[in-house]
């Protein structure tokens, strides 16, 4: 996940809401149950100590959400008595929602509420061209199509010399039409940014295009028959892209567990639990956070200061830092605060767990390290 969308949450410091709001029952139910929960969560900040302000801000912005087409939910970031971020969310927050105020943004569930959704581009292939369709952006947008060249596609199972020729005729313009959804395909998946292509059609127009894709898009491709209809059904492309998301996970898991081993000079290249890694980000050395979210260090408290590199294990660390005052917060909103600041991505390990005994990062949190 590319945390740079959060910056705004940290170009000032003091104390945050954050409410995370269900918007997935039914739109007939939005209008009775969205003002208790509007006050629910002013409620909730109140007790915890939010200005007035500041509830009333997240009240009104949660009322508004009442006639919000957003399937799952959104996210809410206020402070001094403005909502300064509202993203949605890619799934439903457990519990029905929640509000918290404290020195740091919640962000960390953003991690697996709104962290990845990824944005696919399905073609639709057959011998004379391809049609684009654009899933997790504008819902059934289609993004382009690309009609080839006009060739007879029929063969015919004659051994005939004629016949034979007329065959040649026919794979010459499919191989220059695979050519041309490719090129169309890389340009596509550059314009929309898309994470994953799904190649619908027969085998072997599959694998005509995907042999022309450039070598950079080849880890992004997913292939599959034609669908219901001849069009892929909403839970179909839904699979793929959650498997491309657990394959992604995965990846980024591994590389973590192989970095964790020291190499022939005793260096390691990734480390896990908060005192290692409240180390790596006073030095600016996160590449990439990896959290757990169930993991028990997600919700051990460490101290920070006003600066993102600011954090420390224990009190007096951050005072001999001179870095006064000094706050209690969460180690995993933390640590993303220090991993947007330096640039870094965090990723949730979750999708690529078999099971709750799978090696992880000890303790939910682990980083892979930049070089010295």
């Amino acid at each position: 996940m590319d945390l740079a969308y959060l910056h705004p949450l940290y170009e000032q410091t003091g104390s945050w809401a954050s409410a995370y709001v269900d918007l997935s029952h039914g739109a007939g139910e939005r209008p009775a149950r969205g003002e208790p929960t509007a006050r629910a969560m002013a409620r909730e900040l109140a007790a915890q100590g939010a200005d007035e302000a500041t509830c009333r801000a997240v009240r009104h912005a949660v009322d508004d959400l009442v006639h919000s087409a957003d399937p799952y939910g959104r996210a809410l970031f206020a402070r001094s008595g403005e909502v300064v971020l509202d993203p949605p969310l890619a799934r439903p927050p457990r519990d029905g929602g929640s509000a918290q105020w404290a020195p740091l943004p919640r962000v960390a569930p953003l991690l697996e509420l709104a962290g990845e959704d990824p944005v696919c581009v399905v073609a639709y292939l057959d011998r004379r061209g391809a049609d684009f369709e654009l899933r997790g952006g504008p819902a059934g947008h289609e993004a382009d199509a690309v009609p080839g060249w006009q060739w007879p596609v029929r063969r015919t199972g004659s051994a005939d010399r004629s016949e034979r020729r007329f065959q040649l005729r026919v794979e010459n313009a499919w191989e220059h039409n695979a050519a041309e959804i490719a090129d169309a395909l890389a340009v596509c998946q550059e314009e929309t940014r898309a994470d994953l292509l799904i190649l619908v059609g027969d085998d072997r127009e599959r694998r005509a295009v995907q042999e022309r894709l450039p070598r950079r898009l080849h880890d992004r491709v997913v292939e599959t028959g034609t669908g219901s209809g001849g069009r892929l059904l909403d839970e179909e492309v839904d699979r793929a892209r959650a498997e491309h998301v657990r394959r992604g996970a995965r990846k980024d898991l591994d590389r973590f567990l192989a970095g964790r081993v020291p190499d022939a000079r005793g260096r390691a290249t990734a480390v896990e639990g908060v005192p290692a890694l409240v180390e790596a980000a006073r030095e600016h050395r996160i590449d990439e956070l990896l959290i757990r979210p169930e993991g028990p260090d997600t919700r051990r408290e460490v101290w920070i200061g006003q600066e993102p590199d600011r954090v420390a294990v224990r009190r007096t660390e951050l005072t001999a830092l001179g870095a006064p005052p000094a706050w209690q917060a969460r180690a995993d909103d933390a640590l993303l605060r220090a991993a947007v600041e330096a640039g870094a991505p965090a990723v949730c390990v979750t999708p690529a767990l078999p099971d709750a005994s799978a090696d992880t990062p000890s303790g939910g949190l682990g980083a892979l390290l930049r070089g010295w």
